[in-house]
């Protein structure tokens, strides 16, 4: 009895590993078939993804990283653009809505467990803005503030430890988007705006500026849906084609990333 039960779940374990290996290959061919690249990419994030009100195009660092695995795929450009946030991007590439999400993903250990990334293509450490004229000039300034946050990122807990360490108390308001956030200090709803530090460069203006402060740097890679081996290694080709010819620099300096 037990050699036939062990026999049984030895075969079952088999099957779930082939069917988990077909469908990883098959996410490819069914993008192929589509004939489509499904990208989720952020709106509001000038030099990553930015949809331009002036022209309607996506615009960015990120947006033409996804272009150029379209080419690889297609021997043509052909991607389909949607904007996500950092609470949608995760669920909307689990559901099969999207292949691939390039939107200023920090890659963690707690999300490599959910999702594949690939090689990382840009590191920028987080940052606080604050108005000028609120004379915060150092983030021990801020005890008992509150800090404006995006919904699901890695902020929140980057600067709940670096507070504890500074020996102040923060508090957090959590925003759908970066643009909420910057009307929140803009209006006073908030003391302070936190994200990566060339993230919240596109929303530099002269009533405002960044404090001196750099923590945790951020390690942005390009997530699939786990076990997508096939599509993530076209991903990663692309990505080490782009920084070896040298294109990635000059994407980066043109959207000013490269600072």
């Amino acid at each position: 009895m037990k050699k036939t039960l062990v026999k049984f779940l030895c075969a079952s374990l088999m099957v779930l590993s082939a069917s988990s290996a077909f469908a990883a290959k098959s996410d490819l061919n069914k993008i192929k078939k589509a004939g489509v690249l499904k990208v989720g990419c952020k709106e509001d994030v000038p030099g990553y993804g930015y949809l331009n009100p002036a022209t309607n195009q996506h615009e960015g660092l990120e947006i033409e990283i996804a272009k150029a695995v379209s080419k690889k795929i297609f021997g043509k450009e052909s991607v389909k653009f949607t904007g996500v946030t950092a609470k949608t991007r995760g669920p909307l590439v689990d559901t099969g809505e999207i292949d691939m999400v390039a939107a200023t993903f920090t890659v963690t250990d707690e999300r490599r467990k959910l999702w594949d990334f690939s090689t990382i293509y840009m590191q920028d450490p987080i940052a606080i803005m604050v108005k000028k004229a609120s004379g915060f000039n150092s983030f021990k300034d801020l005890n008992g503030k509150t800090v404006g946050v995006s919904q699901a990122s890695t902020t929140k807990k980057t600067l709940t430890a670096e507070a504890k360490k500074a020996g102040i108390t923060l508090k957090f308001n959590d925003y759908a988007t970066y643009a909420e956030i910057k009307s929140a200090l803009d209006s006073g709803r908030i003391d302070a705006f936190s994200v990566d530090s060339s993230i919240l460069a596109g929303y530099m203006e002269d009533s405002v500026m960044l404090m001196s402060e750099r923590y945790s740097p951020q390690n942005y890679g390009i997530a699939v849906k786990k076990g997508n081996k096939e599509l993530l290694a076209v991903i990663n080709a692309t990505i080490d084609e782009m920084e070896k010819s040298g294109e990635m620099a000059k994407i980066k300096a043109k959207f000013n990333l490269d600072k």
